[in-house]
């Protein structure tokens, strides 16, 4: 299925030159499944040479045609979405019942949204500023776009990628996670059935590559979805030539919940969104901040409904909500954070690997935490929800605000001006209410701190893959 993949894609993928395979592991199983050649220099040149070349005749074409190619590539999508969710599943190991519904019909949204942003260009009225003079705006895109994807949402954060970078007229180069490809290779094949050949070029290859795709000096601008270890080195690097970044990177949000919270509802969007995808997210519910009095009641919740709600499995089992970590390294890394948990900490359920087999772990739930402990301060992105308490409103801003990272937070109460001044003073990109993790393509998402700079979906998504010129004309 690999090697029909990269035949379809029309000259938008280059077979390497030498530099070997990469094992594509089903983290189901843990066993080898497929495998990749990986991209080497020249053939990272020549993606990029073609994106250069696709540049100019995409650039010119009106936002009517973009559109329009757009919502092919959307509806070309949505008639496949059984073989993208089978894909996925395949890479990923993510349950397949629920995935055409969950990931790649929120895809195909999101494609038809930036179709409609193509014909928004936003520019200040034309007008005398100057006397004698006329000046008005013009929004264009930047150029040629190198792009770095994630393995958590592969399909997804690929519309998310080259969606608004499409839409606005610029030609792109990206590389997916090394051990996700397959559905990003599909959506490339029907890319280039509607666009100028060269206008998406994959390339495929691990951390190297990806390195190397950042500091090439044809981009103009780089835009990356990862850990905030890959976003201090990309951003470091951009600045060697001073290319535009755009970063969105870890997350670690708090659910703050008050007395008067809708308890009930809390824990049944609390779990949702800390065991979605096994925790690897970058918006899940990692931290619950919840009010003293009202502490051992909701985690008797939490656990009740992770009981009854939450089970891990094979991508093809009934009734499984999650299914396994990406990798052995990430299994690992969830691993040694419960370890690694302190004296005070409780593990109130899970705690452990799951089967012998595969990459799978427990839904967890630990109490007792404080502020300065390893979980509750660092990103674990694994299926591990931790609960603090707190008895004053200032004290539950601060422990909320208070780690590096700034994406998204939820805060959990019936009192409308605590709820205003709370989405006023939490730190992060996203705050929800009463609610936690649902996007739309029409509302940004980003955060601030560590967890990066940028917005994806949205007008303001469209918007970063523009730039803004000024024009004055003399009226004598």
């Amino acid at each position: 299925m690999l090697t029909t993949l990269q035949n379809h894609i029309a000259g938008s993928f280059r077979d390497a030159h030498g530099t070997g395979t990469l094992d594509l592991i089903d983290p189901a199983t843990g066993e080898v499944d497929g495998r990749i050649p990986l991209s080497d220099e020249v053939d990272l040149d020549a993606a990029y040479a073609a994106a250069s070349a696709a540049f100019p005749i995409w650039r010119d074409t009106t936002p009517a045609e973009r559109q329009l190619a757009l919502f092919r590539i959307a509806d070309a999508m949505a008639a496949r979405a059984e073989e993208f969710a089978d894909l996925e599943s395949q890479d990923t190991g993510k349950p397949r019942a629920t995935l055409v519904a969950d990931e790649i019909e929120q895809s195909v949204d999101q494609l038809r949204f930036f179709a409609g942003a193509a014909r928004s260009l936003e520019g200040r009225a034309a007008g005398e500023y100057l006397a004698g003079h006329t000046s008005y705006v013009r929004r264009e895109p930047i150029g040629v776009i190198g792009q770095v994807t994630p393995w958590n949402y592969p399909l997804n954060m690929a519309v998310w990628k080259i969606a608004p970078a499409l839409a606005a007229g610029n030609t792109v180069v990206l590389k997916p996670a090394e051990s996700t490809p397959r559905s990003t290779l599909l959506l490339a094949a029907i890319v280039a059935e509607h666009t100028p050949a060269g206008a998406l070029n994959v390339v495929l290859g691990a951390r190297e590559t990806g390195a190397t795709l950042v500091a090439h000096p044809v981009p103009q601008m780089v835009a990356i979805t990862g850990s905030v270890r890959a976003g201090m080195a990309v951003a470091s690097s951009a600045a060697n030539d001073l290319k535009r970044v755009h970063l969105e990177l870890g997350g670690k949000a708090p659910a703050v919940v008050f007395a008067d919270a809708p308890l009930q509802k809390a824990a049944e969007g609390i779990v949702a969104a800390a065991f979605f995808n096994a925790g690897q997210d970058c918006t899940a519910a990692t931290r619950v901040i919840v009010h003293s009095s009202a502490h051992d009641e909701l985690v008797r919740m939490l656990v009740d409904r992770t009981h009854t709600h939450a089970r891990t499995g094979g991508p093809r089992e009934e009734g499984v909500f999650f299914g396994p970590l990406s990798s052995a390294a990430q299994l690992a890394q969830v691993q040694g954070f419960v370890d690694r948990l302190p004296a005070h900490a409780r593990i109130e359920t899970g705690g452990r690997r799951q089967g012998d087999r595969g990459y799978f772990f427990e839904p967890t739930i630990v109490s007792g935490m404080r502020q300065d402990d390893e979980a509750v301060q660092n990103e674990v992105f694994g299926p591990l929800l931790t609960v603090q308490s707190f008895e004053t409103d200032d004290e539950a801003l601060s422990m909320a605000n208070g780690v590096q990272y700034a994406l998204a937070a939820s805060v959990w109460t019936r009192d409308h001006s605590r709820a205003l001044r709370f989405t006023r003073d939490l730190d992060f990109g996203c705050v929800w209410v009463n609610t936690h993790i649902p996007f739309v393509s029409d509302m940004p998402h980003g955060g601030f701190k560590h967890s990066g700079y940028g917005k994806d979906l949205s007008q303001y998504g469209f918007d970063d893959y523009t730039r803004i010129k000024h024009v004055m004309t003399a009226l004598d």
